[in-house]
């Protein structure tokens, strides 16, 4: 189960590498009201019939995990979404891509934590596969509007030599205590 909508988001991403993505655009934008996330990627994509099987928890297609029964990523994001009256579009197009958006309120009390975005990124950096992710975020909070946009491939130039999983976890509770104190 997920502890967060990090985590959530970290299934998703997952799932556009072993979609064979080359390229995942992740935007988050939040605001006192809501939640809008949108996960673009340029991966196999699925058919109406595929995305329709996605979205069941006891489906898989035993392609990507010979051992596992299940897919859990996409019914999970079903299942939050409305836990929590958000909503949900999910596009996909054979041989093209999948595009999700969903939206989530911020006052609905079954919305689980965010959890720390800057540290959701540094798993990705360790998944061996080749491709580029942009992760956007913007934060509106009154008149003030903050927005960041970084790379993966950015965001390994800047760790260099301290790519290794130790130094990523390390980082990575750093990351998270940053964000606890924000809270």
């Amino acid at each position: 189960m997920h502890e967060s909508v990090c985590d959530l988001l970290l299934d998703l991403v997952q799932n556009s590498i072993e979609a064979k993505a080359s390229l995942i655009e992740l935007s988050f934008d939040e605001d006192e009201r809501q939640i809008a996330v949108t996960l673009r990627d340029n991966g196999c994509g699925m058919s109406k019939q595929e995305l329709e099987r996605a979205k069941d928890p006891f489906y898989s297609d035993g392609t990507k995990h010979r051992q596992r029964k299940v897919g859990l990523g996409i019914p999970f994001l079903l299942q939050m979404v409305e836990q929590v009256d958000g909503t949900v579009e999910i596009v996909s197009e054979k041989g093209k891509g999948t595009c999700i958006s969903f939206v989530l309120p911020k006052d609905n009390i079954d919305l689980p934590p965010i959890g720390a975005l800057p540290a959701f990124l540094l798993p990705a950096l360790t998944w061996s596969s080749e491709y580029e992710m942009v992760f956007r975020r913007s934060l509106k909070s009154g008149d003030n509007l903050h927005r960041y946009e970084i790379t993966r491939s950015e965001l390994a130039d800047a760790l260099g030599d301290f790519r290794s999983a130790s130094s990523l976890s390390l980082l990575r509770t750093f990351l998270i205590s940053q964000e606890d104190d924000r809270d």
